[in-house]
């Protein structure tokens, strides 16, 4: 499987321009041949405009609409980064969505690690689901951000089988050394590919960090932007993943039974999710 990321720069508060430039960006971005699109966190408004309300896009409708419509153009699948999505109970979910080649919705994600330093959990409601599902055959799992933190979390969803690791962020510019350390520590600690997509350029005080990444099992940076707009794609060798988990058999020699497992992890939504 070939990955491609649009590190874009997205206009603050601006999603009318987001929209309109986002059919060139991956136009531009099917040059390289990829299998699969993915776009960064909040990419129609940024991170983030408030009230988030007043931005947010009815049960996702027009963001659906818009993707979908790429991705028959284009036949490709598309991770779509997030969404601002205001839900029938009146709350705004941060939400991203997976479509398929010809345009069909194949799972959704809430985010579910809300940044409460900024305020995040104030202004959206957190998911209470995570998401692994199949694309062209190999199973891959959804991360937001923040979500990357949090090691249990990634690490259930290795343990649900994921291949892939596919993680839309608006990471600042500020904490560029944890990004860039957190990508690799999650590719080697869970033997999986991460195909992370920050976005760039100024968001009111918080500049984002860029440098989307792609890497693989052994944590090796199969590609990597800079700080501007860029598109970056890789191809996903699974014999290089294959051989990675034969060499290093750390799921095999897993011992649960001495960690303190965590109790509360979210149910698990599997190539169904609904939305």
């Amino acid at each position: 499987m070939k990955a491609a990321v649009l590190q874009m720069n997205t206009a603050f508060a601006s999603p009318k321009d987001n929209l309109a430039a986002l059919p060139w960006l991956v136009a531009e971005a099917m040059a390289a041949g990829p299998d699969v699109l993915l776009l960064p966190e909040l990419w129609q408004v940024g991170f983030y405009p408030r009230p988030i309300r007043d931005y947010a896009d009815p049960e996702g409708r027009e963001t659906r609409e818009t993707l979908a419509a790429l991705a028959r153009r284009h036949r490709v699948n598309i991770v779509g980064g997030t969404a601002a999505r205001l839900a029938e109970d009146g709350l705004v979910y941060n939400t991203s969505y997976v479509l398929d080649r010809s345009g069909k919705v194949i799972a959704s994600y809430d985010k579910a690690h809300l940044f409460s330093p900024s305020g995040e959990d104030k202004d959206f409601a957190a998911g209470g689901s995570a998401c692994v599902f199949e694309l062209e055959g190999l199973r891959c799992a959804l991360a937001v951000c923040y979500d990357i933190r949090f090691g249990a979390f990634i690490e259930r969803l290795a343990r649900e089988g994921a291949d892939i690791l596919f993680l839309p962020a608006a990471w600042p510019l500020a904490r560029l050394t944890h990004w860039q350390t957190l990508l690799r520590a999650r590719a080697i600690e869970q033997q999986f590919f991460v195909v992370a997509a920050n976005g760039a350029g100024g968001q009111t005080e918080q500049p984002l960090a860029g440098h989307s990444a792609i890497i693989d099992p052994w944590g090796t940076i199969l590609a990597e932007a800079g700080e501007a707009q860029e598109i970056i794609s890789a191809e996903l060798d699974m014999a290089l993943l294959r051989q990675a988990r034969e060499s290093l058999p750390v799921r095999r020699d897993r011992r649960g039974e001495l960690y303190n497992e965590a109790e509360d992890v979210p149910h698990f939504c599997k190539w169904g999710c609904t939305f």
